[in-house]
């Protein structure tokens, strides 16, 4: 087989990882719309996962020092079609300008809300952090017809948890990073078996938009959000269990 694509070498890696995945609910999956995926993240094997469960190239937000690592940066952003954030100063203006033009090309994006945080620490497969907000954000604010928002779990039934690299060897590639100024290292979370539970599409209508730019923005971006974190979470237990 010729990997020449972000697709054809996800479902690679994961056989050469021996990872089995079960699919739940791919009815839920909206065909002829631009897609914001939305998950939970603990592995560096999540983006393969999404890629092979929804049988499509998906075009992830990753961490600044992603493209600023060698090797890291040909694998991430040249075979897997990922797209860096900038420092900090410019994170949320790169963010929306690149999701919004691949959005706007049908092209599917996907975020992990919970940032950073839980990649560098030791989580448990069925604990989920607090979700930022930018997702919502740019779904309200973004000039795209016919977009939803795509909530999935992972959920990890049997794994490996190993450790990778010193934390503060990324603070070379990204000093902004406060995550990056401590000891310990970066935990390796890869999957044996791994299930992934698709949610309900979100639509997002013209009556979010209008209120996304009047009065009650805060409320619209917060229910959201809510909405989203409450999906993967309910679903996240169910397949952990």
């Amino acid at each position: 087989m010729s990997l020449n694509s972000p697709l054809e070498i996800s479902r690679a890696l994961m056989a050469a990882l021996s990872t089995q995945m079960f699919r739940y609910y791919e009815d839920r999956i909206p065909q002829g719309a631009s897609v914001l995926v939305v998950s939970n993240h603990r592995s560096f094997m999540d983006a393969l996962i999404l890629m092979a469960a929804l049988s499509n190239p998906i075009r992830f937000a990753c961490h600044h020092y992603m493209g600023q690592v060698p090797v890291m940066r040909e694998i991430v952003i040249g075979q897997f079609g990922c797209f860096p954030l900038e420092e900090t100063q410019n994170r949320q203006h790169s963010f929306f300008s690149q999701s919004q033009m691949l959005l706007q090309s049908r092209q599917m994006v996907g975020v992990f809300p919970e940032g950073t945080e839980p990649m560098v620490k030791f989580t448990v497969p069925n604990q989920m952090g607090k979700f930022q907000r930018g997702f919502a954000h740019l779904a309200l604010r973004a000039d795209v017809q016919d977009l939803a928002i795509l909530p999935i779990a992972i959920a990890s039934l049997e794994e490996v948890n190993t450790s990778g690299f010193p934390l503060k060897l990324l603070s070379v590639f990204d000093p902004s990073e406060p995550l990056f100024n401590q000891g310990g290292w970066h935990p390796l979370v890869i999957y044996r078996r791994v299930a992934v539970l698709i949610g309900h599409p979100y639509w997002i209508t013209p009556q979010h938009k209008k209120k996304y730019h009047g009065k009650q923005a805060r409320t619209v971006v917060a229910k959201l959000t809510e909405h989203c974190h409450g999906e993967i979470s309910n679903l996240l237990r169910q397949g952990c269990y």
